[in-house]
């Protein structure tokens, strides 16, 4: 299982670069402004930072409960994106309606757009993030091995 400093620096990680590549390509291909964009962006990072780590922390111990370890394999991470997901598009659709003053089908599209750009993202970023910092005591295979 992850420490809390292992899941801050995942957590704090994510966001950060998420931001970065988010918002100018969202204000790009939305045609908004990078400051509306980027208002959008970080109030759904925040958002996203509080859930992610209970999420995660969730996630985890649900993992432990079932399989009796928290290792991933590549299926179980494409159903933790998805579920990730979807709870945030449902917190995000009004926030970005209100916000661009745009109608729910526009900020629905927008949101989905956003959504699929994430869940890509998360997808990548966690493989990579337990390469290059593996959960202590898993070596990669042990677990899906143990099946």
């Amino acid at each position: 299982m992850r420490t809390t400093k292992d899941r801050i620096r995942h957590t704090l990680g994510f966001e950060l670069i998420g931001l970065v590549v988010f918002a100018p390509l969202a204000s790009w291909l939305f045609g908004f402004e990078l400051h509306e964009m980027g208002v959008i962006a970080l109030a759904g990072s925040i958002i996203a930072t509080v859930w992610n780590y209970l999420y995660n922390l969730l996630f985890d111990h649900a993992m432990i409960r079932i399989r009796g370890h928290s290792h991933k394999t590549p299926m179980i991470r494409v159903f933790h994106a998805l579920l990730f997901e979807g709870g945030l598009l449902l917190l995000f659709l009004p926030m970005i309606a209100w916000h661009l003053g745009v109608s729910l089908v526009d900020a629905f599209m927008m949101d989905i757009t956003m959504a699929v750009f994430y869940l890509v993202y998360a997808f990548v970023y966690n493989l990579l993030y337990d390469k290059v910092f593996p959960i202590p005591g898993i070596h990669p295979g042990q677990a899906t091995a143990e099946r």
